[in-house]
């Protein structure tokens, strides 16, 4: 076939993509019909050019079938969509519509964490030589000293001008705990069990020793704004690892390679959650859980706050996308 013929015959088609390119290149909208009218424009046009080198037609034709090619290759494989509107997508839909979907594990870690968390609460007040079950005499003299009132700087002993040094400590003490919680429960989910009862305990514990030695308001004035994020990240992240080990107890019909495939999708979408739960929770701890130059209501009623927040984030968010 002659030249002429070839773009008579053809041209309309590598004009319709030219179009096209022009639409995709501003950067405007492109419904998903389109989209597959491009592609589909796109591979005749590779096929036109490789027919138009292969007859060895005009350079100026070869060079702009060429020159569409790569333009039409670059807008099917560039990033289509910023990494912004996924991320909040995730946060304000995705992850509490997930949490809700994820009831039973959630209340599962829930009552691993909280029922050792009240129970060593309760009896080391009774019984305060129960504390050290789970703390050793020197971690319990440091947590003294962490809490003393005569402190300019709770939580940590450190200067008030290494905040951001602390946010980041708080943020590796916090991912390190949540991953190890989660990812324990690969063992047939007794490790996410054990992390779990493990930290409530010692909660419990530390929480009822300062009571004991009346560090009562400085504990809970501290513990009170970051622990909203933090306590309820830590059950999370053990509620992800308890569903890797229940889908390797109970994988029904699939073999069990299978079932943790499957509920690994499930627990790291968790872990993405918990994540950024945590780096809240560290920022907070470090820039206002640790000042004490607020009043004890101040602290109470800001973290009553940021309790109400969670909550109603988990409970709440995302329900009509989800509907």
């Amino acid at each position: 076939m002659k030249q002429a013929a070839f773009e008579q015959l053809h041209a309309p088609t590598w004009r319709a993509l030219e179009e096209q390119l022009r639409l995709l290149e501003k950067g405007g909208d492109y419904p998903p019909a389109a989209q597959q009218q491009f592609a589909a424009l796109f591979r005749k046009v590779c096929h036109f050019h490789a027919l138009a080198q292969e007859r060895h037609y005009s350079s100026f034709l070869v060079d702009h079938l060429d020159n569409l090619v790569t333009r039409a290759h670059q807008q099917i494989y560039r990033r289509k969509h910023p990494i912004l509107q996924p991320l909040i997508q995730f946060v304000v839909t995705d992850f509490p519509v997930l949490v809700r979907a994820e009831k039973q594990a959630v209340m599962w870690a829930t009552l691993l964490f909280v029922a050792p968390l009240l129970l060593f609460f309760i009896g080391a007040q009774i019984a305060p030589e129960l504390v050290y079950t789970v703390l050793a005499p020197e971690q319990t003299a440091d947590m003294e000293s962490m809490y003393d009132p005569a402190n300019k700087v709770l939580g940590k002993a450190r200067d008030s001008d290494t905040n951001w040094g602390m946010f980041g400590f708080y943020i590796y003490n916090n991912i390190s705990v949540a991953f190890r919680t989660f990812a324990s429960g690969l063992l047939l989910g007794v490790g996410s069990g054990f992390f779990l009862t493990y930290n409530g305990a010692l909660i419990g514990a530390v929480a009822a020793h300062l009571t004991n030695v009346g560090f009562t308001t400085t504990f809970f004035t501290f513990v009170v704004g970051h622990g909203s994020f933090e306590l309820t990240a830590i059950v999370l992240a053990g509620a992800a690892g308890l569903k890797l080990g229940y889908s390797l107890l109970v994988p029904g019909q699939l073999t069990r390679l299978e079932s943790l495939k499957n509920a690994s999708h499930v627990a790291i979408r968790l872990v993405y959650g918990v994540i950024l739960m945590l780096v809240i929770a560290a920022f907070i701890e470090a820039f206002w859980s640790s000042n004490n130059i607020f009043a004890p209501w101040q602290k109470y009623t800001v973290g009553g706050f940021l309790w109400l927040v969670v909550f109603a984030y988990l409970i709440l968010s995302g329900r009509r996308r989800a509907a």
